[in-house]
C-alpha cells in the first residue's frame, strides 16, 4: 500500500462532479465539443473587470523592492484595510485589519479555522445538500461532520437543525447563498438559527460558531439584498474568496473575516494566523493581496449570470421540471423525475446532456446544473433535458 487506508477511502468517494465532468470530456472527443452540453464545473464563464486587469499590470510593473518576499501570516496590512472597509460597508459592522486574514481561497480559510477550534471529536455540522469538499474539510482537522436535512425548499430545517445539537457541537457551517441550490437563507431564519446557538452555547458553557462560507454573497439576482449570517450571530467567522465574485478561481485568493462582534475575536485571530503557517499556506499569495487592495470597488456581473439563470430555470420548468428557483450563484438544483438520481443522470447522458447527481451533494433525488455556460449551450440542451424527462416519466 503506497498511501493510507483513509486516503484509499477518500479518492473512493471523490467529487462525482470531476466524475461527470471527465465523462464529458470521453463524449466530447466522440461527439463534438459542440454536441455535448456540460453543465458539471461550476467554473465562471466571464472574465475579471477590467480594474484587475489595469490593477495587475500595475503590480506586475511596479519597481519596489521586496515585492515578493514573505509578509507577516495574516497577509499585508494594507490589503486587510482594504478587505475591512469594505466589508464595513457592506455589513455595517466595524470591521478592521485585526478582524481580517487573508488566504488561499476560501477552502484554506475553511480548514485554517477549523484546524484552529477543533478538538479531535468536536461536531461540525452542515446542512444537506452542501459541497461535497466540506465533508473533507472538517475531517481534515479532526472534527465529526453531522448533517442536518433541509426542507424540501432546500432552506435550513429548524427542527432538524436543533435536534442535532450536542454537548460536542462546536461549529455550524453555512453556506448562503448557497452551492447547489441557488437558495439564500432569509433573514427570519437566520435570526432563530441565531437564538437556538445563543441558547445552546449557554448551555454547554462554550461558543458553538458559525462559519460562514460567502463566496457568492454578491451574486445575487432580482435586486435582493444579501441577509449576513454575521448581522444575527456574533460567533459569526467568513469565509470567502474572490474565485466566484470576479472570476479568479484559479488565482486563490479570499480571506477570513472574524467578526469584531465575537467575545474571543483576538484569540480566534491568533490561531488562525499561526494555522496559516502550520498548515502549509504560510501567506495568501502575494501579488494578489497587492492587486485586491487596488481594487475594492469591483462588481459582479450579475446581470450576465441573472439573464442565464431565467434561461435555463424558464426552459426546464416549461419542460415541468421543479426548481427550487435561485436567488444567486451560478447553480440550480432540479427535482429528479425519478428517485434515483444517479439514474436520471444517466438518462441525461444519453442524451450528452452533462449534470451532477444529487447524491454527491448528500441530497438524494436532485440534480445539480452550473448554469456558468455560453447561452447557446443552455438553449441546445434543451430539448436533450425534455427527452430524459418524458423518458423517466414513463418510467
Amino acid at each position: 500500500m503506497y498511501t493510507s487506508d483513509q486516503m484509499q477511502i477518500d479518492i473512493g468517494r471523490g467529487s462525482w462532479i470531476r466524475r461527470m465532468f471527465e465523462e464529458g470530456l470521453e463524449l466530447k472527443k466522440i461527439h463534438g465539443n459542440d454536441k455535448v452540453f456540460d453543465f458539471t464545473l461550476g467554473s465562471p464563464c466571464v472574465e475579471p473587470p477590467p480594474q484587475f486587469q489595469a490593477a495587475l499590470v500595475d503590480v506586475v510593473n511596479d519597481p519596489t523592492p521586496g515585492m515578493h518576499t514573505y509578509m507577516q501570516n495574516p497577509g499585508y496590512p494594507a490589503t486587510r484595510v482594504a478587505i475591512a472597509r469594505r466589508l464595513t460597508a457592506e455589513s455595517g459592522i466595524e470591521y478592521t485589519a485585526e478582524n481580517i486574514i487573508m488566504t488561499v481561497g476560501a477552502a484554506g480559510a475553511s480548514n485554517v479555522f477549523l484546524r484552529s477550534v477543533l478538538n479531535p471529536g468536536d461536531e461540525v455540522i452542515v446542512i444537506a445538500p452542501f459541497f461535497p469538499e466540506y465533508s473533507f474539510y472538517i475531517h481534515n482537522q479532526r472534527g465529526t461532520q453531522v448533517v442536518s436535512k433541509a426542507t424540501p425548499e432546500c432552506l435550513p430545517d429548524l427542527d432538524d437543525l436543533r435536534g442535532r445539537l450536542t454537548d460536542r457541537t462546536r461549529v455550524l457551517m453555512l453556506n448562503s447563498p448557497c452551492n447547489p441550490t441557488g437558495r439564500m437563507i432569509p433573514a427570519p431564519i437566520l435570526k432563530e438559527i441565531g437564538e437556538m446557538l445563543r441558547r445552546h452555547s449557554e448551555k454547554i458553557g462554550r461558543p458553538v460558531f458559525i462559519l460562514s462560507d460567502e463566496p457568492y454573497r454578491n451574486l445575487l439576482f432580482d435586486g435582493l439584498q444579501y441577509a449576513a449570517p454575521a448581522d444575527y450571530y456574533d460567533d459569526t467567522i467568513i469565509v470567502t474568496s474572490f474565485s466566484k465574485s470576479i472570476s479568479l478561481a484559479g488565482e486563490r485568493i479570499g480571506y477570513m473575516a472574524i467578526s469584531p462582534r465575537c467575545k474571543g475575536a483576538a484569540k480566534v485571530f491568533e490561531a488562525c494566523a499561526f494555522n496559516t503557517r502550520t498548515l502549509g499556506f504560510v501567506n495568501a499569495p502575494a501579488t494578489m493581496q497587492r492587486v485586491m487592495a487596488r481594487i475594492q470597488d469591483w462588481e459582479s456581473n450579475v446581470p450576465v449570470y441573472q439573464a442565464k439563470r431565467d434561461l435555463m430555470y424558464n426552459g426546464l420548468t416549461e419542460i415541468g421540471y421543479k426548481i427550487p428557483k435561485p436567488e444567486g450563484t451560478f447553480f440550480m438544483f432540479p427535482e429528479s423525475p425519478i428517485a434515483d438520481d444517479p439514474k436520471f443522470v444517466m438518462m441525461l447522458k444519453d442524451e450528452l446532456v452533462l449534470v451532477t447527481p444529487g447524491t454527491g451533494f448528500a441530497a438524494p433525488g436532485f440534480f445539480r446544473i452550473s448554469f456558468a455556460c455560453p447561452d447557446q449551450v443552455i438553449q441546445n440542451s434543451l430539448p436533450g433535458f425534455r427527452r430524459a424527462f418524458e423518458r423517466a416519466m414513463a418510467l
